[in-house]
């Protein structure tokens, strides 16, 4: 989407501007085409930021709590990002069906499994998993470190971001549970990187 473009653009110059445009490593591990998962820790919203504009000229399909598209001032402007909303008290078939049809058009579809709670960083681990099972799509582990708000960029903070290696996930129930402890043994492991490279 043109919004999408020029919204990236924007945060890529704000970023680079400020000094907080996450420095990348692991792109190599990226599929070069058709559709996948990223599942990607999260922390803040600026992480968020800083993935989208690390797969430029890509654009990458958000997966976010339906509270946001509820807002007044701003729910219009979540679908032209590129985001699309999710019920996490509530889940419906969109949940999977999305997100699924997305990936079959060769799109990325990001999904941030990291919540206040603990059971509901479980769940949304699980439905990272489930997509890329039931799409037949890789699922590729991703971490970042650095800034969570606009106050942390403005200081200058800086922003570290790292890919994993993509792993497809199996039939059944096992296989997605065993997937499921991957991605969170992954993500502790990615981060822990980014920490000795940031010196954090």
């Amino acid at each position: 989407m043109a919004l999408y473009n020029f919204g990236a653009r924007l945060v890529n110059v704000f970023l680079k501007v400020n000094g907080s445009k996450a420095k990348v490593y692991g792109k190599e591990n990226l599929p070069d085409g058709g559709g996948f998962v990223i599942a990607c820790t999260h922390n803040g919203y600026v992480d968020i930021l800083n993935l989208g504009v690390s797969m430029l000229p890509r654009q990458i399909h958000f997966m976010a709590k339906k509270q946001l598209f509820d807002s007044k001032g701003f729910g219009w402007l979540f679908p032209q990002l590129n985001a699309f909303p999710v019920d996490r008290e509530n889940p419906g078939p969109s949940v999977i069906k999305i997100p699924r049809q997305l990936i079959k058009e060769g799109k990325i579809v990001g999904i941030f499994p990291s919540g206040t709670r603990s059971t509901e960083n479980t769940e949304l681990k699980q439905g990272a998993i489930t997509i890329a099972q039931l799409s037949k799509a890789q699922i590729v582990p991703a971490a970042y470190v650095g800034p969570k708000d606009v106050g942390g960029v403005v200081k200058r903070q800086k922003g570290y971001l790292i890919y994993g290696k993509p792993f497809a996930v199996g039939s059944g129930k096992e296989a997605r549970d065993e997937a499921t402890q991957f991605l969170e043994s992954e993500f502790i492991r990615l981060t822990d990187e980014l920490k000795k490279i940031s010196g954090k």
